[in-house]
Order: C-alpha cells, then sequence, then structure tokens
C-alpha cells in the first residue's frame, strides 16, 4: 500500500508541473524563433510571432529600440549558428530581419491581419510572463493567430492574388497550440469548492400529514 501511495503521490506531483513544463516548451518556441506560420507584414514576410511584433513595436516606436533587439537576438543567434555557424552582429540585427525601412512601410497589411498582429502581441508577452507564472495569454494569442490564419487562408479575406505571399501554417503551430493550452494551470481543488452543494429535498408538510393518518 505505501508503495502505491508514493506512486500515486510522484504522479500527481509530475502532472501538477505539467503546465511549468508547457509553459518553458512554448517560451522556447518563441523566443528561439521557430517558424510558426507564414504571413505578409511590414518587413515582408513574418514568420514567427517575435517578428511580426518587432516589425511593429519599430514602426510605432513603442519601446525602445534595444528592447526589440533583446527580444529579436537568441533567435537570430541560433538560426546563425545553425545555418553557416556565425554569430550576428548586435548592430547588424535590423538587416538580418528587413526592418531598416520597417517605419516607411504601409499599415495596410497590418491591419487586414489585425487578429494576427493581436495574437502575435499576446503570445510573446505570454511566453515571457509564463516563466514567471503560468497564465492564458498564451493560449489566447495562439488562438488568435490561428483564427487570423484560418480566416485569409480558407475564407480568403483579405484577398491575396500573389502566390509568394500566401498564408502558410507550419507543423509546429500544432506543437505551440498544446503547450499553450497546457500551460494554464487549473486547480481542481477550486473548482470542487466553487460547485454550489445542493441542499437535501425536504418532505411535504401533506406528506407527513398523510403519514400520521
Amino acid at each position: 500500500m505505501a508503495g502505491l501511495s508514493s506512486t500515486s503521490s510522484a504522479s500527481k506531483g509530475k502532472w501538477s508541473n505539467l503546465s511549468t513544463y508547457a509553459c518553458r516548451i512554448y517560451f522556447i518556441l518563441i523566443i528561439l524563433q521557430v517558424p510558426l506560420f507564414r504571413v505578409p507584414c511590414r518587413s515582408g514576410m513574418c514568420t514567427t510571432p517575435i517578428q511580426v511584433t518587432s516589425s511593429q513595436l519599430i514602426a510605432s516606436e513603442i519601446f525602445p529600440l534595444p528592447v526589440v533587439k533583446a527580444l529579436l537576438y537568441p533567435g537570430a543567434l541560433v538560426h546563425g549558428l545553425v545555418s553557416n555557424m556565425t554569430v550576428p552582429r548586435w548592430d547588424n540585427l535590423l538587416n538580418i530581419y528587413n526592418l531598416t525601412e520597417v517605419k516607411e512601410a504601409s499599415a495596410v497589411t497590418d491591419l487586414q491581419r489585425l487578429e494576427v498582429l493581436a495574437g502575435s502581441y499576446f503570445s510573446v508577452a505570454g511566453s515571457l510572463i509564463g516563466m514567471v507564472k503560468p497564465g492564458r495569454m498564451s493560449m489566447f494569442g495562439t488562438l488568435l493567430v490561428i483564427w487570423g490564419l484560418v480566416k485569409e487562408g480558407i475564407l480568403g479575406k483579405p484577398v491575396n492574388t500573389d502566390p509568394t505571399k500566401a498564408v502558410f501554417v507550419y507543423p509546429t503551430m500544432l506543437l505551440a497550440l498544446i503547450c499553450a493550452f497546457f500551460s494554464v494551470k487549473y486547480d481542481m481543488k477550486k473548482v470542487v469548492r466553487s460547485v454550489p452543494t445542493q441542499p437535501a429535498a425536504k418532505p411535504l408538510k401533506s406528506s407527513r400529514k398523510s403519514k400520521l393518518k
């Protein structure tokens, strides 16, 4: 019996840490810029939420440029080492991602894909916050991105006549969706406590009187 109890407690501990593991995998997918999709953006064609977010942040000047570069550098470093064993220079990051003239680019591309833009924001923010405390932001952002891609790919909104700029979804998007779903930490004890208990049915007064007769 003691062995069974220890085994069950160990399995419960693994399941309780599932959201933590999912947040870590999701963070790696986002921060290392693993391609999840392909969609037109201000810088040309973006394949990760960080690329979509960075192009918008630089164009709108919401955050300082070093902050945007800090988001881009881990992925650029991994891609540089994998592709040609080179370390990208900090000053050359904007050229690598074609972000030097993103301020002059038309904003119509982003306005036509607001779901992908907003979802990318939430995905990047959720991956960073999830390393401290698991939450629902990653799942919400991933679902927004998927809806935007589905709307354009299936419903054809906005209409795209250029095959080189066609929307494409990589299989890694499924992994990101699974990790985003499991990154939400559910407390089953609170769920059980929140369910109202039904009071026991009391016999009617008429039935009591009939029994006495």
